[in-house]
């Protein structure tokens, strides 16, 4: 047993200055004192000699900097310069425009919880909730979502009047150009706001608060561009929208065939130097109305005029709607959401080099732009408007399971609709905190690239999961269209937030982990510059610190992620409450695991990793769901801890977690080295998986919070437009829902009376007048019950038209014109 001690101990502090990333200076003077410890206490001379020659071996070559540097870093330096997988310069540019805000502590494998913690909480000015309870609540009251979908197939001219005299379009706009100059958080309220009643509006007014002129012009415009332009897209002056996509060019941005040759042309009157475009846009939002395009292409330059750059690269301009050669006005037609949407074509488009946003001087310069403003727009406007239905879906439904009875009793106590209503309200309480997290970030001055692509994903894919169990919750109430549908249009429109900026595919299986991996690691990047340094002297230098910071980051994570899989996260020092601490000790899990993880597939797929999509793509779910978690913890804390909230939170963890291990689980089962796939299962899951999917008595206690007022419900309905009136159903029956409970204790008296004491009528009427007469129930309770009746009534009748209302126009015309035809 002697023997055993040395090497016991050499492997013991080893894991425990490893766990604490202790310095290898530090690691080896503690590791020598209790080896002499050790040996002084009557441990084997020999082995205790042979464990202090294995710490000698260790550290004197890697603590001695001339000969670390000669015989391990400038070999390894070479063939990581051999192996680093060359980045185009279209990836460069991404990773160069994005910021690391605290998704890069997640890569750490030991986060600082506290610094999440700290940051302020969320809150909008004066202004911005006056704005909210203003202008906003007045234009969810003029919305009437059937008339916009089915009979104009637009938003009314009122509508848009309303939207531009009150500054929609202008709430990024500085206010010293007349716009509204709000937060982005105020930007993802007003959002959502519209999007709970009408996804056509909220996209009318999103867009051109997104990627478009306006906010290119914010960032990059010249003076003279802002000052004619910025006022008049705050004041709606002009309507603006930014062709990007093509037919030939959709994810894809950078392969755009759209392209201009710089020349001289016509322009006011005057020979000016300026390009000629040719372009083919399609899936342009507000494209047939606007007034003023942005447009994406690449820009040649083959005579030399400005440079001696042939292919200057993706740029961008501006074109009136006026200008010579641009066809536009046609529209597609979203998937029954007609929110304005067509396509720009154009050829041989002269405009003159001003026209270029951020003139001459900033052509070539088009992909960085568009990469900072994608991630804002990514981080915004698609987020908000899921979180907007979702939870407007949430409270509705929860109120209409109440109501809606069958076989005497509420459907939302049948337990198939318990479970859909907590999918509904997890996923809404997810949603809700992850889109509101990365908005904050924008305030917070980042660049959120990789957040912003998490959001984007994850918030529409989950609201799509959302609004499907609404409509299977409330059946034929949800398929049947018309005015008294709350949710018919959300399911149509569902699709089509998981296929704008960037199919969200393309988004999983390349952007998360693939821009992740690289951007947010603390060590990649870096040793990725200090190997393409041409200074050889500092590169190595750079090379050398970065390296061996990376391989003790690397070993730590290997020892962190065993110790959590064999203690089950259970032991450690974590911020929080008594109630959310041990949820932040299992995201230090996850967070070693991930980091492990990336190191592990960098290291031994290489350069072939970013054709792995599958692999890359799992990753990606694991990094998502541990940011999409602490988005939650963070909303959780920031709105005091409440108590009426944990069973929303721990629906919503629970199934990030199980959805992390599944990840994991299956990145390691299909690992293209199988067996450094059996390696890193033995780290990871050394007792295998343990994290199980919210059970049913926690799915029963979120499922009865959606369907009784109560404080958690009325926060998670917090921003969403449930003003009852003529023209919003789903506020309508949120309204009702009081009402229908108080009248339940009524109910059951009336229903036990109807069949046990011998109630002869049968009209509902008759029942009550005989009730009345019976003793069985008050004047008072009659009356209580026909309004129960009523409000039922309304809650659960669809719409019925005739014929002719449903045929189009088109049909009409075409068989007007037949009768004529005939007649003559």
């Amino acid at each position: 047993m002697s023997v055993a001690i040395p090497f016991l101990a050499f492997l013991l502090v080893g894991a425990f200055a490893a766990y604490h990333r202790l310095r290898l200076a530090y690691w080896a003077a503690i590791t020598v004192t209790v080896l002499l410890a050790c040996w002084l206490l009557g441990a084997n001379g020999v082995a205790t000699a042979v464990a202090a020659l294995l710490v000698a071996a260790i550290a004197l070559p890697l603590l001695i900097a001339p000969v670390r540097k000669a015989l391990i870093t400038a070999p390894l330096l070479k063939f990581f310069r051999k192996v680093l997988p060359p980045l185009s310069q279209t990836e460069r540019i991404a990773l160069e425009t994005g910021s690391v805000g605290f998704e890069g502590e997640l890569f750490t494998g030991d986060p600082d919880w506290q610094k999440l913690l700290d940051y302020p909480k969320p809150q909008l000015t004066a202004e911005e909730q006056a704005f909210l309870d203003g202008p906003v609540e007045t234009l969810c009251k003029m919305i009437n979502d059937w008339e916009i979908t089915h009979v104009h197939a637009d938003l009314p001219p009122e509508l848009w009047d309303y939207i531009k005299v009150n500054k929609f379009f202008g709430m990024i706009i500085p206010k010293a150009y007349g716009g509204l100059g709000f937060s982005a958080l105020a930007h993802h309220k007003v959002i959502q706001k519209l999007s709970s009643i009408s996804s056509v509006v909220s996209s009318t007014v999103g867009v051109p608060n997104s990627l478009g002129p306006g906010e290119l012009l914010n960032h990059y415009g010249t003076q003279e561009q802002k000052d004619h332009y910025l006022p008049r897209l705050a004041l709606g002056q002009e309507v603006p929208c930014f062709g990007l996509t093509g037919p030939f060019a959709g994810s894809d941005a950078t392969s755009i065939p759209d392209y201009g040759i710089v020349c001289k042309g016509e322009w006011n009157g005057a020979n000016v130097l300026g390009v000629r475009l040719t372009f083919d846009k399609r899936y342009i939002t507000l494209a047939p109305v606007a007034t003023l395009i942005g447009l994406a292409f690449r820009m040649y330059d083959p005579d030399g005029l400005i440079g001696d750059t042939q292919d200057i690269g993706i740029t961008l301009a501006l074109l009136p709607r006026d200008t010579a050669g641009v066809e536009i006005g046609r529209r597609h037609f979203p998937l029954n959401s007609p929110f304005q949407n067509g396509p720009i074509r154009g050829k041989d488009v002269f405009i003159p080099l001003s026209q270029l946003i951020g003139g001459a001087e900033m052509a070539g310069k088009g992909w960085a732009m568009l990469n900072e403003c994608l991630a804002v727009g990514r981080s915004i406007t698609l987020p908000s408007t899921a979180s907007g239905g979702a939870k407007a879906g949430a409270v509705v439904t929860g109120a209409y399971a109440r109501i809606r009875k069958q076989f005497g009793l509420s459907v939302g106590r049948f337990e198939g609709v318990e479970e859909a209503l907590a999918r509904i309200g997890g996923k809404a309480y997810a949603i809700s905190a992850l889109s509101q997290a990365t908005a904050a970030a924008v305030d917070r001055g980042d660049v959120p690239s990789v957040p912003s692509a998490i959001a984007k994903y994850h918030c529409t894919s989950m609201s799509r999961e959302v609004i499907s169990d609404v409509m299977d919750v409330i059946g034929g109430k949800g398929i049947i269209l018309g005015p008294k549908n709350f949710a018919g249009r959300s399911w149509q429109a569902a699709p089509i937030a998981i296929t704008v900026e960037g199919a969200n595919i393309m988004t999983r299986s390349l952007l998360i982990f693939g821009q992740g991996a690289i951007l947010c690691h603390p060590w990649v990047m870096k040793e990725m510059k200090a190997a393409q340094d041409p200074d050889e002297k500092r590169g190595l230098e750079e090379f050398d610190s970065n390296l061996f910071g990376h391989i003790g980051f690397a070993i730590s994570n290997a020892v962190r992620s065993i110790w959590f899989g064999l203690t089950g996260a259970k032991i450690g020092a974590a911020p929080g409450d008594d109630y959310t601490r041990r949820y932040f000790r299992k995201l230090d899990r996850y967070s070693a695991n991930l980091a492990l993880m990336a190191d592990v597939s960098m290291l031994t797929l290489g350069g072939k990793l970013k054709f792995k999509e599958s692999l890359s793509g799992r990753l990606g779910d694991v990094l998502s769901h541990i940011y999409m978690t602490s988005a939650m913890l963070k909303r959780y804390h920031d709105e005091g801890a409440p108590q009426a909230d944990q069973p929303l939170l721990a629906w919503a963890f629970h199934d990030s977690v199980h959805k992390i291990e599944t990840a994991l689980s299956d990145a390691l089962r299909n690992f293209p080295i199988r067996p450094v796939g059996w390696l890193m299962w033995a780290l990871i899951f050394p007792l295998g998986r343990r994290a199980e999917a919210p059970g049913d008595r926690l799915s029963r206690r979120v499922a009865a919070l959606l369907m009784a007022p109560n404080e958690a419900r009325a926060r998670l309905a917090e921003g969403v437009f449930l003003t009852p009136g003529e023209n919003n159903p789903g506020g309508r029956i949120d309204s009702y829902l009081a009402k229908a409970i108080a009248a339940e204790p009524v109910e059951r008296k009336f229903l036990k009376a109807l069949k046990s004491k011998g109630i002869e009528a049968l009209d509902y009427a008759s029942q009550l007048d005989e009730a009345v007469r019976e003793g069985h129930i008050t004047a008072e309770e009659r009356a209580q019950l026909e309004e129960l009746r009523e409000l039922t009534l309304d809650v659960i009748t669809v719409d019925d038209f005739d014929t002719e209302e449903l045929r189009s126009a088109g049909f009409r015309t075409a068989a007007q014109q037949s009768e004529s035809r005939e007649a003559a």
